[in-house]
């Protein structure tokens, strides 16, 4: 290779697969043996001949890391292009250095990925500071019973709004009552499975509700879903009992119509059963992109850290919010139990007003809705349409894919609401895990941030080796906390690749899911994906 050795740059740029103006790289390490030469400075050729600075070093690429060696030592210099500071890659560096002659003096055998380069302050930062999201609440209690004593507390108020009818709490809790009475007579028993085949409805919302009062965990299917797809949920959740809104016949599993069922059972008391907030209280199953559809099983605890003291939406008693998801789609958990565990309101919005927008308003507007969630797909084909009823929205949550800066500025510009949050969280952590409130967008901004993790969630940012990475630098996002979730249903070993022990946490039960998505920290903890 010698005879290449001073081949010109711009040769290599035309023999690479690399098209200009893109560097043939975009980092340069210079290691160079630098130690001054005494006997040359006192060479009689030198004699009045006086050495000038070369001055500052200049360079091409983005990143140029250099060594001198100095003999006795080490000097590093530094250049790069901004926003990253030559001082920060410097520290970086001394770090890993630093570590590196430890483990050399300690531990020989180390291997060199398990060098540390964060400083110790920063990996404090990452680990520690930027997850502190310890809030209280009821994590002890399901999720059933904590509306049964909003419903005792305050009986009258308003729970579902559907159809131009209103269920209050006290009317909510006796129809599912009276379900759970007629499940529980057909042998559903704690940690059965229980399929809802209903369309958005308060009958779905009593369903579940009834579902979780048995002990058992509900399943919601769309009803649009193809029979092949349904068919293989219910035999994979392995469902004996399907509650259905109209006659409906699937796999083995009995139907059952909820009007019938009312209709069949006057009990209407809280069943009461002993229960605890681990057992699962929903699968969702993911869209199956990547194969067949896998179940998502969600505890008690999880629902009740989504919507408690959750650090983002404060959700009260005035409160009205919109059920405007795929029954199932995980946004339901949050348009669903916000209201309900809060003593709010849900209105429910069917399929034909949220497909047409100007009828959507409408429904926002008559129902006096205050905090509305919309995928990103929907916010961004309904932001003009709706823009006059954002304003008297409290919450307006937005996720499930990037936004665009141009559509959010927009908004915020014309009839911004209170609050408006960009969402992120895999049904694997119960639909939200961060979240970034949005007050403006920055001139030319091409992302919006994730944002920071919300109450009682953790959030990692680890490279192939799963250490944290520096700040700036992208990592794959771990997620930690109690919204995640106890594993895909029947799947052991897709459970253990991404449902992986916590190595940060006290906690000897405590799990990280593996999200496999890419972000960033930036400077203020906030993550830009």
């Amino acid at each position: 290779l010698l005879r290449h050795e001073h081949a010109p740059l711009s040769l290599a740029q035309r023999c690479s697969a690399v098209q200009a103006p893109a560097p043939l790289f975009s980092a340069l390490l210079n290691y160079r043996h630098s130690q001054a030469d005494a006997s040359a400075d006192s060479s009689p050729a030198w004699q009045g001949i006086e050495a000038l600075s070369s001055g500052e070093e200049r360079t091409n690429y983005p990143i140029v890391l250099s060594v001198d060696d100095l003999g006795k030592g080490f000097e590093l210099t530094v250049q790069i292009l901004p926003p990253v500071a030559p001082e920060r890659v410097c520290a970086l560096m001394h770090t890993a250095l630093d570590n590196l002659i430890t483990a050399l003096e300690t531990a020989p055998g180390t291997a060199m990925r398990q060098i540390g380069v964060l400083p110790e302050a920063e990996r404090r930062q990452v680990l520690v500071d930027w997850n502190a999201t310890q809030a209280d609440y009821p994590r002890d209690r399901c999720v059933h019973e904590l509306f049964e004593a909003l419903a005792a507390r305050n009986p009258e108020a308003d729970a579902v709004i559907c159809d131009g009818g209103r269920l209050s709490y006290v009317e909510l809790n006796a129809r599912a009552n009276r379900l759970a009475h007629h499940l529980i007579s057909l042998g559903v028993k704690a940690g059965d499975y229980v399929a809802l085949l209903i369309e958005r409805s308060a009958d779905l919302v009593a369903a579940e509700l009834a579902v979780l009062k048995c002990g058992a965990a509900y399943v919601p299917l769309d009803p649009d879903f193809p029979v092949e797809r349904l068919a293989f949920m219910i035999k994979d959740c392995t469902a004996k009992i399907i509650l259905t809104g109209k006659d409906t016949e699937l796999a083995d599993a009995v139907c059952v119509r909820i009007d019938a069922a009312l209709a069949h059972q006057s009990r209407d008391d809280n069943p009461g059963l002993p229960l605890h907030s681990e057992l699962i209280a929903y699968v969702m199953y993911t869209s199956g992109s990547t194969g067949q559809p896998k179940g998502v099983k969600i505890p008690h605890r999880a629902i009740g850290r989504l919507v408690l003291n959750n650090g983002y939406a404060q959700i009260g008693p005035e409160d009205r919010v919109a059920f405007a998801a795929n029954p199932a789609f995980d946004a339901t958990t949050f348009e669903v139990w916000a209201p309900l565990l809060n003593g709010g309101c849900t209105v429910v919005v069917d399929q034909t007003a949220l497909l047409e927008p100007d009828h959507f308003g409408q429904i926002l507007r008559q129902h006096g809705v205050t905090a509305l969630w919309l995928t990103v797909g929907l916010f961004n084909q309904y932001a003009d349409t709706l823009s006059a009823v954002f304003s008297q929205l409290r919450y307006l949550l937005v996720g499930g894919d990037s936004l665009d800066p141009r559509i959010i500025s927009r908004v915020i510009r014309s009839n911004a609401p209170q609050h408006l949050l960009n969402g992120y969280g895999p049904t694997e952590t119960t639909t939200f895990a961060t979240t970034y409130e949005i007050t403006a967008v920055p001139e030319g901004a091409r992302s919006i941030p994730i944002g920071r993790p919300i109450a009682n969630t953790r959030i990692y940012l680890l490279d192939t080796q799963r250490e944290p990475v520096p700040i700036g630098v992208a990592g794959e996002i771990y997620i930690g906390g109690l919204g995640v979730a106890q594993g895909y249903l029947n799947q052991p070993e897709l459970t253990a690749e991404r449902f992986i022990k916590d190595p940060f946490s006290h906690d000897p039960e405590a799990l990280l899911y593996k999200t496999g998505d890419l972000g960033r920290w930036l400077a203020d903890g906030s993550i830009e994906f």
